[in-house]
């Protein structure tokens, strides 16, 4: 017999959200490493709050529903409160009811402001690589760095000396003044953009176009290849080493020495030697485009250099996804703070997305 095509309007509604979301969706598990690592940020999260005025949106269904963001490259607040209205697993992972309303889109950014301005991405990251069930797949003996461009959320017209003399004229407004940038030397030193003036400008190589940018930094354990650390800092050609040194310090504090994969941006000479007087194997590729290497047959001779050179490309598959799954190759947000925050959640994302997987393979 062939169904009628009625809608049925109940009066009540009795869906059990925890019964709408099969068992074993990736979800569930990832729900978990979350909920435990928001429990131990509760301190850090209600410093954020005055203890007077009227409630806001928890700040833990805030991060669950940027998380969300993260996961299923929604590019922004309004697509994302769309979505959390009618998708039930939506709000069975951020922790609404069926019958509760949606935030509105505005309200929800001004909240979540609150959270830019704290140093919750990195505590969060944090708190998620510290729970037993998550640390004993990371590795403390070997790592790799590397860094990658973000575009900022700026125009290069936006670009103008720093003394003034690039302001248009007063009339003729409602468009842009003529400019010829033909010829006109354009640098960090001279000039920045009027809409970020956190971002600089910065170009990967000869024959590559300038970009207003920014530059995240990652620290990689070689096991599984998963997040220790990240942060975000101006796009500066010397900031790759200068990072990839403050990151690998506090893991070098051991009585044995661990060893640090990098590219061949990394082959310097007060880079390698630093490395080398905190303990650290510096397995960095040798750069050999008309220089001598600071990299020698006392560690390329070892075997561990050669698996090192292999595992540390890992590193590239996480940078790829915070860029294009979370969004990340161009920044929706301006300064360098903020920036940043945004860049470390996605990392804190990536290491979500695989844990699923990488704790059902190890029991």
């Amino acid at each position: 017999m062939r169904g009628g095509d009625e809608r049925s309007g109940e009066l009540f509604s009795y869906v059990d959200l925890d019964a709408r979301v099969r068992r074993d969706h990736p979800l569930r598990r990832i729900r978990g490493i979350v909920n435990e690592a928001l429990a131990t940020l509760e301190q850090d999260l209600a410093a954020l709050y005055s203890p007077m005025g009227r409630p806001s949106i928890p700040p833990e269904k805030l991060l669950r529903a940027m998380l969300l963001q993260a996961f299923y490259s929604i590019r922004s607040e309004r697509l994302l409160m769309e979505r959390l209205e009618y998708d039930l697993l939506f709000r069975w992972f951020v922790g609404i009811g069926v019958d509760d309303a949606a935030w509105d889109h505005s309200v929800f950014s001004k909240n979540r402001n609150r959270l830019l301005e704290g140093d919750i991405a990195a505590k969060f990251l944090g708190a998620v690589l510290a729970q037993p069930k998550v640390k004993k797949l990371l590795s403390t003996d070997h790592f790799s760095v590397d860094g990658t461009l973000t575009e900022a959320w700026a125009s290069m017209k936006s670009v103008k000396p720093k003394d003034g003399s690039g302001e248009p004229p007063a009339e003729g407004g409602g468009r842009n003044a003529e400019a010829d940038f033909h010829g006109h030397k354009r640098s960090n030193d001279t000039h920045a953009s009027t809409t970020d003036p956190d971002a600089w400008l910065y170009r990967k190589g000869k024959g590559k176009e300038t970009k207003l940018c920014f530059m995240g930094h990652g620290l990689m354990e070689n096991r599984h290849g998963l997040l220790v650390d990240a942060c975000l800092t101006l796009a500066d050609g010397h900031a790759e080493r200068v990072v990839a040194l403050h990151m690998i310090e506090p893991r070098a504090d051991r009585p044995q020495a661990i060893t640090l994969g990098a590219d061949k941006a990394y082959d310097a000479e007060d880079f390698v030697n630093e490395l080398r007087s905190m303990r650290v194997t510096p397995h960095v590729a040798q750069n050999l485009s008309g220089r001598s290497s600071a990299i020698d047959g006392r560690t390329t001779r070892h075997g561990g250099y050669a698996v090192s050179q292999r595992i540390r490309k890992r590193i590239e598959e996480a940078f790829g996804w915070i860029k294009v799954v979370a969004g990340q190759h161009k920044t929706r947000f301006r300064g360098r703070d903020r920036v940043g925050w945004a860049f470390t959640f996605a990392a804190a994302a990536y290491n979500l997305v695989r844990l699923p997987k990488l704790m059902a393979e190890t029991g």
